[in-house]
């Protein structure tokens, strides 16, 4: 009888180990998952090409090759841009650093970015009609520039965005550096222009026409 009620015993406690362990194995994992998805920043990465010789098909191409890549280095490429005319391609994803993109890049096509930033982004309005697409930068200088500071000029910007018939989607911080990035719909980037000097007076360095893929 002592036997019976020692095997039972011991049984018992057996499946309640081993159920405790399943528990916190679990735990750990949901923890461990949970930390690596908060952990992940926003980064938009530059690749300064030959001007006149990048076409729009071929970067949908390296992207592709990208997603296919990407979680092997925990990397998730969102968006791109390209302008064609200036060879240039930004492309915009989520990551734990700066270095695993550019793994993924050398993995996937090895086209290496000349210039990776962390950014913060603001709140994204959506894409409208088939207005022309326009990525413009300003480069503000380190030191010179915080997130709060820019959600409030962009809110001066979406106040004045449609007397100029403009469609602010979204922003990009990089504090650091003090550089940020403006994606915006219009007729032309001369109302994007406009927009922003009335709405702030801080006029971008940089104006791009691109074409957005994700």
């Amino acid at each position: 009888m002592q036997s019976i009620m020692k095997v039972r015993f011991t049984a018992a406690f057996l499946i309640t180990f081993s159920f405790i362990a399943h528990l916190s194995a679990q735990q750990v994992k949901s923890d461990t998952s949970s930390q690596t998805k908060q952990s992940k920043k926003l980064f938009i990465d530059v690749h300064q090409l030959e001007p006149g010789k990048v076409k729009y098909e071929d970067v949908a191409g390296a992207h592709a090759k990208d997603l296919a890549t990407e979680k092997k280095y925990g990397v998730d490429f969102l968006k791109y841009w390209v302008d064609e005319e200036k060879g240039l391609v930004y492309c915009l994803s989520s990551s734990t650093d700066s270095a695993s993109i550019t793994k993924t890049h050398a993995e996937a096509h090895g086209l290496l970015p000349t210039r990776v930033y962390e950014v913060t982004d603001g709140k994204e309005a959506a894409v409208h009609g088939k207005e022309n697409l326009y990525l413009d930068i300003h480069y503000l200088g380190a030191g010179h520039v915080t997130a709060k500071d820019v959600a409030a000029a962009h809110e001066k910007d979406l106040a004045v965005q449609k007397k100029h018939g403009v469609n602010l989607i979204n922003y990009w911080v990089n504090e650091k550096d003090g550089v940020v990035m403006c994606l915006a719909q219009a007729k032309d980037s001369t109302d994007l222009i406009k927009t922003h000097k009335e709405a702030h007076g801080l006029i971008p360095d940089q104006v791009f026409e691109v074409k957005q893929g994700q």
